[in-house]
């Protein structure tokens, strides 16, 4: 064993638990909630299959997320897993206020009206959490309550600024339920006061990923990167697509965010719900072709939220989000409020595998050439060969180096067949990365000559189980290594 190896082997007390933890490539995003939010039971979805806990910044408190924070550190220091943390903000959010007696039925033809004085809702008046309501809002657009169970269009806006709507689709309406306004432009910012006062305490956390909610263009993007970049965080953006504006300015919004999730709850009311399949799929395709990971979400296996098996709709759907070539799938109220968490977790892993396991063809490089006019063409052709090639020759692991974590997400969005292993000196892309399809990352942070480099890499995968004698390896890299170039080799070992 070279002098190097043996410091990073801190975790190899559990081989057998650390490979199996990465056997599914497309990951596993779990929402973190009451049903899950000890140190016992997040351990327990981290064992069935979970590579990032979603913190959900419109319900809990900062002290309550702080421990949660603490045990997901604990539970990185301590077992074999690398698992990413995602501070999910809540964004301009709009909802009703309490009503009276805590729900209402409102039928067809009823008029409401809508304030933003506070006060306890009636047939009279509801409180609305949005002070521009008046502005925004013209005569005939429709406003969606509820996931859009509740449908209403606006009649009058009278003198007081108050807004009156006619019912046109009735039911239940309950207290603090979101408001969809598909027809208007909402004048709010991206990053609310609430939202503000979230980032501050996330900053102290120094959390890998934080999704930014109903991005519209890339400035919402580049105004928290901007205060990511003064308060030297170096967590990566997710942009939530969940509004019509966002999908005008999708390519821009691709290229500045670090990532993308397609929240298809509020997507759904914001947009015909016809046009949600392909819109998934589009967006799947346009992140695995600017090598940007894609998670989908909401309601992907709600029904197990109180039953111990999904619909068979579900199973399809997490199916059809894996074939599509997501790199992850997300679990919302299923593992924070549902009564089966870990079982939800292993049940979505198993339909994963499943599909995983075919023949289907994942390997990206007959329609992902690298293009001539990128600024990093060079070092996307390395990671192109490198998984070509990998494939031709059965490779059985394709071996990447990152500092930005750029090889990393481009050695993914090719889809290799090999099992990819990235390793880098940035302890924060290490955990980053389990968001990526394929990826187990690594920490290594030595800089003699690139020959001891890949050999450390082997050895180090070799001592925790993950390669054995006779393997063949594919592995990319840089030289001369202390200048930090993009990747600018690819080597053949057979160990």
């Amino acid at each position: 064993m070279s002098k190097h190896v043996e410091k990073y082997l801190h975790k190899q007390m559990d081989r057998e638990a650390g490979k199996e933890h990465t056997i599914h490539r497309t990951k596993i995003v779990a929402t973190v909630g009451p049903a899950c939010d000890t140190y016992e039971k997040l351990l327990e979805l981290v064992r069935a299959g979970v590579n990032v806990f979603r913190l959900n910044f419109s319900h809990g408190s900062h002290e309550d997320k702080a421990k949660i924070i603490e045990h997901i550190r604990n539970i990185n220091k301590t077992e074999p897993y690398t698992i990413a943390i995602l501070a999910d903000l809540q964004g301009p959010k709009l909802r009703v206020g309490e009503i009276q007696g805590g729900a209402m039925e409102v039928k067809a033809g009823d008029v409401l009206t809508f304030t933003f004085e506070k006060c306890v809702g009636t047939m009279e008046k509801i409180y609305v959490s949005y002070p521009n309501l008046h502005q925004d809002v013209k005569i005939g657009n429709i406003i969606l309550i509820d996931d859009g169970k509740i449908e209403v269009k606006v009649v009058e806006i009278t003198p007081t600024n108050d807004v009156k709507v006619e019912v046109t689709l009735g039911g239940i309406l309950s207290s603090k339920k979101g408001i969809n306004l598909p027809d208007t432009k909402v004048s709010l910012p991206a990053l609310t006061t609430k939202d503000l006062e979230d980032l501050e305490f996330i900053l102290t956390q120094n959390v890998d990923w934080i999704a930014l909610s109903f991005v519209r263009d890339v400035k919402d993007i580049t105004s928290l990167k901007t205060r990511l970049t003064e308060a030297k965080s170096k967590a990566k953006v997710i942009a939530k697509i969940e509004k019509p504006e966002a999908l005008r300015n999708i390519r821009d919004i691709i290229i500045e965010s670090d990532a993308i999730m397609i929240a298809r709850g509020d997507l759904g009311v914001e947009v015909p719900v016809e046009k949600v399949p392909m819109i998934q799929k589009d967006l799947i395709r346009k992140c695995i072709h600017r090598a940007k990971p894609v998670i989908v979400a909401t309601q992907m296996m709600e029904s197990m939220i109180d039953r111990v098996k999904p619909n068979r709709s579900e199973i399809t759907d997490v199916a059809n989000a894996v074939l599509e070539g997501a790199d992850a799938v997300m679990l919302s109220g299923e593992t924070a409020t549902g009564q089966h968490p870990a079982l939800v977790v292993s049940t979505m892993k198993k339909i994963i595998m499943e599909v995983e396991a075919t023949e289907y063809n994942y390997n990206r490089e007959d329609d992902l050439a690298p293009q001539p006019h990128s600024p990093s063409f060079l070092s996307d052709a390395i990671c192109y060969n490198g998984c070509k090639i990998a494939k031709d020759v059965h490779a059985d692991a394709l071996i990447g180096m990152t500092q930005s974590g750029y090889t990393g997400f481009m050695l993914s969005s090719y889809r290799p067949k090999s099992p990819l292993y990235i390793f880098t000196k940035e302890r924060t892309l290490v955990n980053q990365l389990s968001l990526s399809w394929g990826v187990r990352a690594f920490y290594y942070d030595e800089e003699e000559s690139l020959d001891d480099i890949i050999s450390d890499q082997i050895e180090i995968l070799k001592e925790r189980g993950f390669l054995k004698t006779g393997d063949v390896v594919i592995n990319t890299g840089s030289t001369p290594v202390k200048m930090h170039l993009p990747t600018n080799v690819l080597k053949i070992t057979k160990l």
